[in-house]
């Protein structure tokens, strides 16, 4: 992969060789576990990410993921997801990207694919606490993030006010289109005041994509919206309305993966293909497996009334919301690097990484802080999750299985 290396005056961290040097049963293997322990939706994912891959591994730097978390924020589609995938893309190519994305994407669509078939649901105690567990070690995570991304993303006061900025928006609108706004007032934030900061450390981000790859994927996204918004009802085709639900829904959600729950209500409850109880019991079941949002598809598909449904249903769902996605970027990724090296450009990268930490805090306190963290015992759990991955470097899974195991603690002596 191209070459990203770190240089500052008084440090030098290398990042990842000329060459791609993975393949893609690494990369399956290195994003499996993640998809089997990434629990606390996409911005927790974010903050899984870093560890493994800047903090861990050093397949690329800081600078560089964060310009990708940036480009990923700014795009439609699952921000966590499309990160993955250009992780994946970077270290072993299309193959790459591939693996990523399914090694994330598979355990969470087979847990919301039993749980469609009836299996998995948790009850009494036990269950509801290793539920409360799994959210309390969401909060450390985005806490670990928010420290690292900070020290490095917004050194002086002129960042760090664009960020406590860019948390304001967040805190105080109900709009989804709070980030994207937010985002792009850091860039212009960043032109005004971040012109005379040192040059960005990073260097290229190089996906050995053709420009005209990315314009084939641009078009391939539009041509397919415009298809899935205008033929619906009019091609005889099994699955073919039902695909385009998931298309559209994956193509117009802003935002955050959250958003995408009223499209694909109004998408498949409307019309009376999924009853409003099993949509909501979906709904609650796919905040309780790691891994994508997104994958609340493969329940859809298993449990919608016109064919296909079952597997045939939940795969059908998984390919139509992902891949607008995915086309939308790669298309972007071939125009990205040269537009981030320019000196304007530069500038206003740094506003938008400062924004980037702003959400991070925002959304450290809305919804993560406020949802789950309601007694002392919850910030304790919490607190010995963040220590653990900050203090002590563990991996992210044994924050995980601490947090889990607290989480029942708490709720067995409540109980």
């Amino acid at each position: 992969m191209g070459h990203l290396r770190e240089e500052h005056a008084q440090t030098r961290l290398k990042a990842a060789p000329e060459t791609r040097e993975g393949n893609a049963l690494e990369v399956l293997r290195v994003f499996l576990k993640l998809g089997l322990s990434s629990f606390g939706g996409p911005i927790a994912h974010i903050g899984y990410f870093r560890e493994e891959f800047v903090t861990r591994r050093r397949w690329l730097d800081e600078q560089a993921y964060a310009d990708l978390v940036a480009l990923c924020q700014f795009l439609p589609g699952p921000a966590s997801s499309q990160v993955g995938f250009s992780i994946g893309l970077m270290r072993a190519g299309y193959l790459g990207g591939l693996a990523a994305w399914t090694g994330f994407t598979l355990p969470s669509a087979i847990m919301l694919l039993l749980f469609a078939y009836g299996v998995g649901s948790l009850s009494g105690a036990l269950g509801t606490g290793l539920l409360h567990g799994l959210k309390l070690v969401a909060v450390a995570i985005v806490a670990q993030a928010v420290w690292g991304m900070a020290r490095t993303l917004c050194p002086d006061r002129e960042r760090a006010s664009i960020a406590a900025v860019a948390a304001l928006i967040i805190l105080f609108s109900s709009s989804s289109l709070a980030q994207i706004i937010a985002i792009l007032l850091g860039a212009v934030a960043g032109l005004v005041l971040c012109r005379d900061a040192p040059p960005p450390p990073g260097g290229h981000v190089a996906m050995g994509l053709s420009r005209g790859a990315g314009i084939g994927a641009l078009s391939a996204f539009f041509i397919l919206l415009g298809c899935f918004l205008l033929l619906p009802g009019r091609v005889a085709v099994p699955g073919f309305d039902q695909f385009a639900a998931f298309y559209r829904s994956g193509a117009l959600v802003f935002g955050g993966g959250h958003v995408v729950l009223p499209l694909l209500r109004e998408a498949f409850v409307s019309p009376g293909w999924v009853s409003d109880d099993a949509f909501l019991a979906g709904y609650g079941a796919a905040q309780a497996v790691p891994g994508p949002l997104f994958t609340f598809a493969a329940y859809l598909g298993a449990v919608i009334g016109p064919e296909p449904h079952g597997l045939a249903g939940a795969v059908l769902g998984l390919i139509g919301i992902f891949l607008p996605g995915i086309l939308i970027l790669l298309g972007m990724l071939p125009f990205w690097d040269a537009f981030r090296t320019r000196p304007g450009a530069q500038a206003a990268m740094r506003g938008v990484n400062a924004a980037v930490v702003g959400l991070l805090g925002a959304a450290l306190y809305n919804p993560l802080w406020t949802t789950t963290v309601k007694t002392p015992g919850d910030f304790g759990v919490a607190l010995v999750g963040f220590v653990l991955l900050v203090a002590w470097r563990a991996a992210p899974l044994v924050a995980v299985v601490v947090c889990a195991c607290g989480g029942i603690v708490l709720a067995l002596a409540s109980g």
